[in-house]
């Protein structure tokens, strides 16, 4: 298997354990505040993370030079700015709405972040692939559109922007010598250290029971530690435009984990927009199995 081929394998299989967050939410805390949830899932992830860097060619040694490159202190930024956008987002427009926008945008602020700043080129297949799936993602979440607030949108809209800017900020990093453990390491303890005032203001007792034990330790480690090694891995290999593309099967694991252990129900619509996603992350795969060489010109003004 060749290196951009592992890097797409490893950003799917990344992808999915992030599209079971939710489900193990609703099983264990379905009343935790969500971006309390959040906020423990990227500490304990850290603690893990530097806990196994030295298995995985990482160094405890270096991790303080790695806490000062400006590369982490952006990711990690990201990481911390992601939580309060992301819930503030979707509190405002709707959960439907406001996911729509952040996923949705992510894919896109990291291919033109990418190409503004690492210089790596569109290829015409990922804006297509890109193009479908988030055509998909609209008509899976049509049936739960109501209203929203302009301010909502623009918050969610700045989610996407920080998940782009992270992708972004680690393949800088990635490419100047940062390991695929050290980089989210780093980056996930400083973004927590961010987000301590979270836990400072919303209720935490759920966390000391078996089940909230339970869920932070599946999210910290599983969704959180383990997704993030693999997404890294991801980045390493791919420009950050396919990467944040690959990750739309986050939003369709998720649907399908909704389906079958939940019992949700989804329409003819919902149904053929994760057509439409799977179908994106199909031609995503395929042109990065085929190293596509064909790409879009992109202007200065854009």
């Amino acid at each position: 298997m060749t290196r951009t081929r592992r890097a797409a394998a490893s950003t799917l299989s990344a992808s999915v354990l992030f599209g079971t967050q939710g489900t193990a939410s609703a099983l264990l805390a379905p009343t935790a505040p969500p971006a309390v949830v959040g906020t423990l899932r990227i500490i304990t992830a850290a603690v893990v993370l530097i806990a196994v860097m030295p298995l995985f060619g990482g160094s405890w040694r270096l991790l303080p030079a790695v806490w000062r490159r400006p590369g982490i202190i952006l990711a990690a930024v990201c990481v911390g700015l992601f939580q309060p956008l992301f819930f503030a987002g979707t509190g405002l427009a709707g959960v439907a709405l406001g996911s729509l926008v952040s996923m949705g945008t992510g894919p896109l602020f990291a291919g033109l972040l990418g190409r503004v700043f690492l210089g790596h080129p569109l290829t015409r297949t990922w804006a297509a692939a890109t193009a479908i799936a988030v055509a998909g993602l609209v008509l899976r979440s049509s049936g739960h559109m109501g209203g929203a607030a302009l301010e909502g949108l623009l918050l969610a809209a700045l989610a996407g922007l920080v998940s782009g800017g992270y992708t972004v900020a680690a393949k800088h990093e990635l490419e100047r010598g940062v390991t695929t453990t050290e980089l989210p390491a780093a980056s996930f303890s400083i973004g927590g250290l961010i987000l301590v005032p979270i836990l400072l203001t919303q209720p935490v007792d759920w966390a000391g029971t078996q089940a909230g034990m339970g869920l932070v330790l599946y999210l910290g480690v599983v969704t959180m530690a383990l997704a993030n090694i693999l997404h890294t891995r991801g980045i390493d290999g791919l420009p950050p435009g396919p990467v944040a593309t690959l990750l739309l099967a986050d939003p369709t694991t998720a649907s399908f984990l909704g389906v079958v252990v939940l019992g949700e129900t989804i329409g003819p619509i919902a149904i053929a927009g994760l057509i439409l996603v799977l179908a994106g992350l199909l031609l995503q795969t395929r042109a990065v199995a085929e190293a596509d060489p064909v790409v879009l010109e992109v202007s200065p003004t854009t």
